[in-house]
């Protein structure tokens, strides 16, 4: 299905290791996350704990299970922690144990800082939210062609609405531990790039809360990090987080998904996005500051207002045809069991984080682990939000409105417009086609993957309920005003119909594509052992042969390198390194043998050659050449990832 939880979903997260696994993990759950808050269905859910003592059985159990060596864990109320430990181990070769002052780095959940800094800023008098961006940093470049009438402001660098690409791999890859915050953003300028009108819709961008942070350091005259050290961490109660790495003995030792394999510590250049190292005590103060609005032993940190501000989206289409959840500053809503939670994840290569809470209940959670294992994150937040929810009282759903009168003129196939990483954009737009229709006075939104189902809230909002997952208490949807750069809907994401002859010509495309590519593998073997018997032999028809499927082998390839990349993805492909060499060669000589093939079938049409085999080759070769046709024009032969 199209809709999703809101894109952070990690966040640094495994490349932040994902990249090619969609996901892999938001920074990097990129290539797209979204390990958080991922909904349970009910064969899904864990027998709530009864007790502490059961939830840490439980978590124990889930480390054991999953080969996960250690979990940095805070149960927080608004007038105090329940529960701040550590489990397991921080260093698997040492055996050290893990404990409630071990740092483990959060990620992404590192951005929040610099929303905060910001709205200090703002309170001081000192910028606007809506301040362009140029007019406070004229030395920081970027590209959008909309500028004049649309330029990116800083509230867009915050709620991820710039319209940039996603960091580079380059950028993830460049590990300079002293490189300064301006250096940073010189070095990945190119990544900065509006691809839509900023201030439209969402898409995660790791960059927009370092330019923001660069902002800060222009104003004040401080290092950011310097700055939240001195106006956030030291008053929140956050002893020992520090943007910066920790000794060996504080700090755990990230791992792979086998939690043995360590990888090396990971100096982000974009340290205000995701650089944090913080212990489950630093986080019970961070979640517990939220719970108090701000207020930290009776004391006003910041404004409760500042709180509100961040947790509510405003600068996108959906924000305001007044849909409430969404990407607020840098704090994002989430639905899981029929609660609404607040907060932010992330992810590191080694290591996931997530930070929620429930304002309405007083009560919060964090957990991080130290390895990139997302069944194990999954399992664990699964049982913590299991047992914080276990008594209480789940809010009243709204009620069922009417659609609204011009819902039919919604109708029809759209497309996903918003897409984190440019590089999977040729993916997500074929992937993520969906039919927006109504029916018994619902809307129901169909895809490869199933059909979500959305009833109305009023006017043009909208509320997800599945068959599986719990009903959402809130309009998580909206059919967006149509503008003059189409007509948009939001569900997650948000997508832009295209003309229904155009939609269904590239279903059938696809299709025919896809299975006459799939065919040249499956025929090879069949004409490649016929070969070795005298009678079958046909050389005018080998090249006809051949050629497609060598074209076939390079493209196999290039989807095994990305997998196989998949544990180191920063370093093989942000880089120059073999791996990445292979996807360059890999995606270039594809291109090219399919020119080849189409070559070969043209002049194999002499005599001798059979007329099926004939067809064949030329609907095969076809095939190859709309596919190749394609890659370029989005601009994936000759795919440089180090560049």
């Amino acid at each position: 299905m199209i809709r999703s939880k809101p894109e952070p979903l990690g966040s640094f997260q495994k490349i932040e290791a994902t990249m090619c696994k969609r996901s892999v993990y938001a920074l990097v759950l990129p290539f797209f996350v979204t390990l958080a808050f991922a909904a349970d269905k009910p064969a899904n859910k864990p027998k709530p704990a009864q007790s502490i003592q059961e939830l840490q059985q439980q978590l124990t159990k889930i480390l054991t299970d999953t080969h996960t060596p250690g979990v940095s864990i805070a149960i927080v109320h608004r007038d105090g922690p329940e529960w701040v430990t550590a489990l397991g181990k921080a260093d698997v070769v040492s055996n050290r144990d893990a404990t409630a002052w071990t740092l483990f780095r959060i990620g992404s959940t590192s951005k929040a800082f610099a929303s905060f800094s910001i709205l200090k800023l703002v309170r001081e008098g000192k910028l606007s939210l809506d301040d362009p961006i140029h007019k406070l940093i004229p030395e920081i470049g970027y590209d959008n062609k909309w500028e004049s009438t649309d330029p990116v402001r800083v509230v867009h660098l915050l709620e991820h609405t710039t319209g940039w690409d996603d960091l580079h791999l380059r950028e993830y890859a460049k590990d300079a531990p002293h490189m300064s915050l301006r250096e940073a953003l010189d070095f990945g300028r190119s990544s900065r790039h509006s691809r839509w009108r900023p201030g439209t819709r969402m898409a995660y961008c790791n960059s927009g809360p370092a330019v923001a942070a660069y902002i800060v350091e222009k104003v004040t005259g401080q290092r950011f990090e310097d700055y939240v050290e001195q106006n956030l961490f030291q008053p929140i109660g956050m002893k020992t987080a520090t943007y910066f790495k920790p000794d060996a003995s504080q700090t755990t030792t990230l791992y792979h998904d086998d939690g043995r394999t360590p990888y090396s510590y990971w100096n982000i250049t974009y340290r205000p996005a995701g650089a944090i190292n913080a212990s489950a005590q630093d986080m019970a103060a961070y979640v517990q500051f939220y719970l108090n609005r701000g207020a930290v032993s009776g004391t006003q940190v910041v404004p409760s207002s500042e709180i509100d501000r961040m947790e509510s989206p405003a600068s996108t289409w959906a924000a305001r045809e007044g849909l409430k959840a969404g990407y607020g500053l840098s704090n994002y809503w989430s639905f899981n069991d029929g609660f609404v939670y607040h907060g932010h994840n992330g992810g590191v290569e080694g290591g996931l984080t997530e930070m929620a809470y429930l304002p309405e209940h007083n009560i919060g959670y964090f957990y991080s682990i130290n390895s990139g294992n997302g069944d194990a994150f999954s399992k664990i937040g699964k049982a913590i939000r299991a047992y914080i929810t276990l008594h209480l009282q789940r809010g009243a759903l709204p009620a069922a409105a009417s659609l609204p009168s011009d819902a039919a003129d919604y109708a029809g196939f759209y497309e996903p417009d918003s897409p984190r990483q440019e590089m999977i954009r040729f993916l997500d737009r074929l992937a993520g086609l969906s039919r927006l229709h109504f029916d018994d006075g619902k809307m129901l939104l169909s895809s490869v993957n199933g059909t979500s189902t959305f009833v109305p809230v009023s006017g043009h909002l909208f509320r997800y309920v599945g068959k599986d997952d719990p009903p959402e208490p809130a309009a998580s949807a909206a059919l967006l005003t149509p503008n003059s750069d189409g007509r948009f809907i939001h569900a997650g994401v948000t997508l832009k119909r295209i003309p229904t002859w155009f939609a269904l010509f590239e279903v059938v495309l696809t299709a025919l594509v896809v299975v006459a590519m799939i065919s040249i593998l499956l025929y090879a073997p069949v004409w490649i052992i016929g070969g070795f018997f005298k009678k079958r032999r046909r050389p005018e028809e080998r090249l006809m042969r051949i050629w497609p499927l060598l074209a076939m082998l390079c493209l196999v390839a290039f989807v095994a390198v990305f997998i196989l990349s998949s544990g180191d993805i920063i370093g093989r492909l942000g880089n120059v390194t073999l791996w990445s060499l292979a996807i360059f060669a890999s995606t270039l000589l594809f291109g090219v043998l399919s020119l080849v093939s189409a070559w070969a079938t043209w002049k194999g049409r002499g005599e001798g050659v059979r007329r099926s085999v004939r067809i064949y080759s030329m609907i095969v070769s076809a095939a190859l050449v709309i596919a190749t046709i394609y890659l370029a024009y989005w601009g994936i032969l000759g795919l440089r990832t180090w560049v």
